[in-house]
């Protein structure tokens, strides 16, 4: 199973909003330095996280109606949602685990 998933517009509704699992959406792009900083670290937290987290790359750029939707001002933007639902979101390169902490709530279990 792909590890990162490209989210786009068409995709959205069944990878992010109709997940059984906490989904993080990554909304980036790819002129973004922050973006590039935190990369990495997601990556991390999509491995670490595989089977209690699905971890989704939106490129804004690509797929402005998600953001639009979503309020998405500043980028990065690290969205958590659960049930269909935007529960929390980080913005900006945060350290790795500052973004564990914004995640750990809303997942079912974690080691």
């Amino acid at each position: 199973m792909e590890k990162l998933i490209h989210g786009t517009d068409a995709n959205f509704n069944m990878e992010v909003l109709a997940s059984d699992t906490p989904v993080l959406v990554d909304f980036w792009a790819p002129w973004c330095a922050p973006c590039r900083i935190i990369a990495p670290v997601v990556e991390e937290l999509a491995n670490e996280l595989e089977g209690k987290l699905k971890v989704v790359k939106v490129n804004t750029d690509e797929n402005p109606s998600i953001a639009q939707e979503y309020g998405i001002m500043s980028i990065p933007t690290l969205g958590i949602f659960k049930d269909g639902r935007l529960v929390n979101s980080v913005i900006g390169a945060v350290p790795k685990q500052h973004l564990l902490q914004a995640i750990k709530p809303h997942l079912d279990t974690i080691n």
